[in-house]
């Protein structure tokens, strides 16, 4: 489930076409005007379509005959679709997006971690065992930071040997980084590395409550971190 690509012209047109529908600036229901994108963008016709059809793949628009191209009602739209997430994003951070793809993280990661317990390779604790490093090495650095993370709930997903819930990487990793530049951006914060560190013990021991549990907390202390920020920008 790759991710669409943001280079060239093609993909600023897609970004900017999706973020107006994505912010109801173009409203569900509503009918593109062509021409009038063709000309704001600087594009071809071709081109325009060919953006269209990213969007349309997404279930955000569709076209019919005589109605043209138009904007299909929010409950058609692949809201799993880690673009369409991502330009949720684009306009800075939505805190109700933000709570939401974290309650998908309590209910998918936990019960992820129970499964790695029990499949997990050497392989697999070694991915984990390096994102710690790299997490213990950041030192400050918020890309750095925001890198090793993803890498080490990556991994977790890899450990479970499930094709599914490894897919479920593309949903994840854009909620986590968008919180990671929330929390690393900001002030200094506690060190991430023994909440993570506590997981990859409990699997490399086989202890599947442990594991659950351990991710529980991770999960839960990753919730106290935005609500500082939240709280620290309240107060400014």
């Amino acid at each position: 489930m790759a991710q669409y690509a943001r280079r060239g012209v093609h993909g600023q047109t897609v970004e900017a076409i999706a973020r107006r529908i994505l912010t109801g600036e173009i409203p569900a229901g509503a009918t593109l005007n062509i021409v009038a994108l063709q000309e704001e963008f600087d594009v071809s016709l071709t081109a325009l379509r060919e953006a269209l059809k990213v969007l349309s793949a997404k279930g955000i628009v569709d076209a019919r005959q005589k109605r043209g191209t138009f904007v299909r009602p929010r409950a058609d739209w692949n809201l799993l679709d880690g673009d369409v997430i991502r330009w949720q994003f684009a306009e800075g951070t939505d805190q109700r997006l933000l709570d939401q793809l974290h309650e998908v993280r309590a209910i998918i990661e936990p019960a992820a971690a129970r499964l790695a317990a029990t499949r997990a390779t050497e392989d697999d604790l070694t991915a984990l065992d390096r994102a710690l490093d790299e997490m213990a090495q950041a030192n400050g650095d918020p890309a750095a930071a925001i890198a090793a993370d993803l890498a080490f709930h990556r991994a977790l997903l890899t450990a479970t040997h499930n094709e599914l819930l490894e897919r479920m990487e593309v949903v994840m990793e854009t909620g986590l980084a968008e919180r990671d530049r929330l929390v690393h951006g900001g002030t200094p914060h506690d060190d991430p590395v023994p909440s993570h560190r506590a997981v990859v013990d409990a699997l490399r021991d086989r202890d599947e409550t442990a594991a659950e549990t351990a991710m529980r907390q991770l999960l839960d202390k990753a919730v106290r971190d935005v609500e500082k920020v939240r709280g620290r920008r309240g107060s400014q």
